[in-house]
């Protein structure tokens, strides 16, 4: 270790370095700003996406509308954006188009007319097609002379 100069106070505090020397302090400071600057974003991330995680958990309907303001005010800095979509996360939409559809099939059933077409579920085979007809030549008389 060098000793300090002559002019130098002795009474010099733990933190002052001599020529040469890692200064410690310096390090630890540097290693905790990084640190905190990294936890505050982390922080910052966690909190911005909070109304997406509970509408996802809560599985809504309005999630994606909920995504999408949290998108917004994360880019924006808009808060009003952030708030609305906490808001959209704890209010549970009904579902409208369930009951309105079963109401349509319902009418359909009592003015005999056929439902549309349901798509096979893998559960039920898919039921046989009819025979396509053979195609017609000219000469069999379907064509135009």
């Amino acid at each position: 270790m060098i000793p300090p100069h002559e002019a130098a106070n002795h009474a010099l505090p733990f933190f002052i370095t001599p020529p040469g020397s890692t200064d410690v302090l310096m390090v630890v400071a540097a290693i905790l700003l990084i640190g905190g600057v990294l936890l505050t974003g982390v922080l910052f991330l966690r909190l911005h996406s909070l109304p997406e995680r509970m509408a996802h958990k809560g599985k809504k309907l309005q999630f994606e509308i909920v995504a999408v303001l949290c998108l917004l005010a994360l880019f924006t800095h808009v808060h009003m954006f952030w708030v609305i979509a906490l808001l959209l996360a704890f209010i549970d939409i009904p579902d409208f188009l369930a009951p309105l559809n079963r109401i349509a099939g319902a009418a359909e059933v009592v003015a005999g007319t056929a439902p549309p077409p349901q798509e096979p579920s893998s559960a039920e085979p898919a039921p046989d097609a009819p025979p396509a007809a053979p195609p017609v030549s000219p000469s069999q008389g379907g064509g135009h002379a």
